[in-house]
């Protein structure tokens, strides 16, 4: 099966896991989708993630977090640039998620990164998602 958009795929198998209270979820890796579960990883949203080889595509394992009551960590994850409308942002028009308390992913010529790092480093780029 073609697929038109990995991101949005990712996004909503994560979602649709979280929803379900699954504690891990399988994704067809690709290396856009194995980057921004490093920065899901590393901004705490996601417990893990890891590459299983399985000879062809490969799989991203991806094992969720949720708080000790139950709930998870992610409350929303939205597509904002699309295959058919991209996003294109600089650094000094990245907008706070959710009054700060999201992050929003965006891929740049420096990598895939969160708009904190990218106001840092200077460097504007397509914008992913956000991330609440």
């Amino acid at each position: 099966m073609s697929m038109n958009d990995p991101i949005a795929d990712l996004l909503t198998r994560i979602r649709n896991a979280m929803g379900a209270k699954h504690d891990v979820v399988d994704i067809p890796a690709s290396n856009l989708k194995e980057k921004v579960c490093e920065v899901l990883k590393r901004e705490g949203y996601i417990e893990e993630y890891r590459r299983v080889d399985d000879g062809l595509q490969g799989t991203l394992h991806v094992t969720l977090r949720y708080l000790p009551n139950g709930e998870p960590v992610l409350k929303g994850l939205r597509r904002v640039s699309k295959p058919g409308l991209r996003v294109h942002s600089g650094c000094a028009d990245l907008k706070p998620v959710r009054s700060g308390l999201g992050i929003t992913i965006l891929t740049t010529s420096r990598g895939v990164m969160t708009s904190k790092q990218a106001r840092e480093e200077h460097v504007g780029g397509e914008v992913l998602c956000e991330v609440w």
